[in-house]
């Protein structure tokens, strides 16, 4: 079944150069404005219960397509369909009214999601106790923390049991046990089956969680199809690109307290049994060492870590991470536990790298806890070899003998 059809969906803006000259088009009907286009003429169709991620530079178009599918914006050209009822993540809390009580906003902010009155009673009490606020519900929301706003907004927008979820760079709001909690509604949403589209920078979210991904630029698709393949040729892109978006983000999330999460204790990296945060490494010779410690909510189940290394133009050049290497991390009672991660005969060429870790949900997805740049790289080497990496190879002659060099093993250790 299609929830979403797009038949030649065009967006084009005019700007002027003066507010006068709008008159003045009118009545002289001689052309004053320039007008550029947002988005290109674009067919698309997406299937109920896929999770699409829309990914590309500034302006390439992204929240454009999702403001037109949302609906609050006008295409210029073209037909959208939309079946089922439509939840946007864009900008919570726009419709609130800072005077009016989170009560009356609450009424406000369904109302302009197209839910009558009476059902807004219906779910008025699970939007009350999904956000936490019951003691501040009689209080205009301009007296509201930013988090408490984020708060409110978000259950109001997710409360209706949507068809279609629209996200705009973030899974979660909030921080702490809030965070958790928005996080796992979107995923619940996922789970059950619901349409979700994902715009995001972080390209590692994207590859996650979306069955499918669309990379728009400057308006156009330029490709459409497996995450993996799509993620793949927009780094390579942006690798390559004088003035592409930048290097795609690690998880990006703020960083958690313990309780509905989890954060780092201890991060300490060692090379040839020194230590430190800036280390000598010798390529294929070395084995380098990474200790995390790591506090975490006993209640949630226990979490990943994660590990990047990164060149030092910011990206990643290779990771590694629990949940994708299968281990599960054993805790003791009050929820706090140790990884060893070790890298035998580092096999990265010559060069500056970071090191960088992260502590994750179960699922390696929602952030609770990041520590960048814990240590700095300076890996040297013997030898003229090129490029980034030394991989295992084996060398023949006929008739003669074999010369080579073996993958060294990488056991992970948890304790």
């Amino acid at each position: 079944m299609t929830a979403i059809s797009l038949r030649n969906v065009a967006k084009s803006y005019r700007s002027y150069d003066h507010p006068w000259e709008t008159l003045w088009e009118v009545l002289t009907k001689t052309r004053r404005h320039r007008e550029w286009t947002a988005l290109h003429p674009l067919s698309l169709e997406i299937s109920q219960g896929e999770v699409v991620g829309i990914v590309g530079t500034n302006g390439a178009g992204k929240s454009t397509l999702l403001k037109l599918i949302a609906g609050t914006l006008i295409p210029s050209a073209g037909d959208i369909r939309v079946n089922g009822h439509v939840a946007a993540l864009l900008e919570l809390g726009a419709g609130f009214h800072p005077e009016m009580t989170g009560r009356e906003n609450v009424y406000l902010g369904a109302s302009v999601m197209g839910l009558s009155n009476d059902r807004v009673g219906q779910l008025y009490d699970g939007i009350v106790e999904f956000s936490g606020l019951e003691d501040f519900m009689d209080q205009p929301v301009k007296t509201y923390s930013s988090g408490m706003y984020m708060r409110l907004a978000f259950a109001v927008a997710t409360a209706a049991d949507p068809d279609v979820l629209i996200l705009d760079e973030t899974l979660s709001v909030g921080d702490g046990a809030f965070a958790r909690k928005s996080f796992e509604r979107i995923i619940g949403y996922k789970n059950a089956g619901k349409t979700i589209l994902f715009c995001s920078h972080s390209l590692y979210q994207v590859e996650a969680i979306c069955s499918r991904v669309l990379w728009l630029d400057h308006g156009r698709v330029v490709m459409d199809g497996d995450p993996g393949r799509v993620v793949s040729a927009y780094a390579e892109f942006l690798s390559g690109a004088e003035n592409g978006g930048g290097a795609p983000d690690q998880p990006a999330l703020a960083t958690a307290a313990a309780s509905g999460g989890g954060r780092l204790t201890k991060v300490e990296v060692t090379a040839d049994g020194v230590t430190d945060r800036k280390l000598a490494v010798r390529s294929g010779r070395t084995d380098l060492e990474v200790a995390i410690g790591f506090e975490s909510d006993p209640a949630l189940p226990p979490p990943s870590v994660g590990l990047t290394i990164t060149g030092s133009n910011g990206w990643a050049v290779t990771s590694a991470s629990t949940s994708n290497d299968g281990l599960a991390l054993d805790r003791r009672s009050d929820g706090s536990g140790e990884v060893m991660l070790v890298f035998p005969h580092f096999s990265l060429l010559k060069g500056a790298y970071w090191v960088n870790v992260f502590l994750l949900c179960e699922q390696g997805i929602h952030l609770y806890d990041r520590v960048e740049h814990a240590a700095e790289l300076q890996v040297v080497q013997d030898g003229l070899e090129q490029g980034v990496v030394s991989l295992p190879r084996r060398w023949s002659v006929k008739g003669g003998p074999v010369a080579g060099r073996e993958p060294a093993k990488q056991p992970v250790a948890a304790r």
